[in-house]
């Protein structure tokens, strides 16, 4: 975890879901996760960044917190991925990365929002969630799509990709 960056930034982890469960989300109530992906988009702009963060993602351990924690504490984490930077063009105008990446993939083929509001908790943007989920297995295509969603809409930023073996 250590050679995740301090600085701060947006992260997606793709997530897989080896069997139909039913959880407790916080607030939002009682939810049925069938079997597939899962693509958590998220940010971390807090003290320790994303290292931080997404180790806290990573380990899968603890206390749960967040939405997030609840699933992760089911699933197997397929691969994680990030963009550092502060505040600026890429996190502010028209809504943060993480609202962008996760309603441009809501609108994506076979995507559906298992749990309305999933992660959106202080989502100004009109997000349906933070969590996209796929009944088969797009990580492939996931990641294409990050780059090239990246690439189109935030010149310059950078996609750091990692597999989980």
């Amino acid at each position: 975890m250590n050679d995740l960056p301090v600085a701060p930034g947006t992260y997606a982890l793709h997530l897989h879901l080896a069997q139909p469960t039913s959880l407790s989300v916080g607030k939002l109530g009682e939810y049925n996760f069938p079997t597939g992906a899962y693509f958590y988009l998220g940010r971390a702009f807090g003290p320790g960044g994303l290292r931080a963060r997404l180790g806290r993602h990573l380990r899968g351990v603890g206390k749960p917190h967040w939405h997030i924690d609840t699933l992760r504490a089911k699933t197997q984490l397929r691969s994680y991925h990030f963009v550092e930077g502060a505040s600026g063009d890429i996190h502010q105008a028209p809504a943060p990365l993480e609202c962008l990446w996760s309603q441009a993939l809501a609108n994506s083929e076979r995507a559906f929002i298992p749990a309305p509001g999933f992660g959106a908790s202080d989502c100004h943007a009109g997000c349906p969630a933070h969590l996209v989920a796929f009944l088969v297995e797009e990580e492939p295509r996931f990641i294409q799509w990050l780059a090239d969603f990246l690439s189109y809409h935030s010149p310059g930023f950078a996609l750091t990709s990692h597999r989980m073996r």
